[in-house]
């Protein structure tokens, strides 16, 4: 049986995983990720944040990049979209797993 502290940090992690599929590239600078992870309900310190992708980092889901670029790698996806389950990572709810949305092309006027 998990702890509530545990559930919190799985859902923390999956956070940052959408958080990477969703922007741009799939990278984000570290401290935009986590000021975009404390707008979802996961007000978190540096120091809990580092160890969140340094772990995620040791499983092979994220990648730390130059200039504190952080990189969602293909097993991190899968993760986050739900097809498949890690320990230590929320599984997403069904709502979360549809597919990313594409940019409209822009209107000429």
């Amino acid at each position: 049986m998990t702890t509530y502290a545990e559930e919190i940090t799985a859902s923390r992690r999956l956070t940052i995983l959408l958080a990477l599929y969703f922007a741009n590239a799939f990278t984000m600078n570290r401290a935009v990720l986590r000021d975009q992870v404390g707008r979802t309900g996961y007000v978190t310190s540096m120091d809990e944040m580092m160890a969140d992708l340094e772990w995620l980092v040791s499983i092979d889901l994220i990648e730390m990049l130059e200039m504190d670029v952080v990189r969602l790698t293909y097993r991190g996806e899968v993760i986050a979209l739900g097809r498949s389950q890690v320990n230590g990572v929320r599984r997403p709810s069904p709502a979360v797993t549809a597919s990313k949305p594409t940019a409209k092309p822009l209107s000429l006027i």
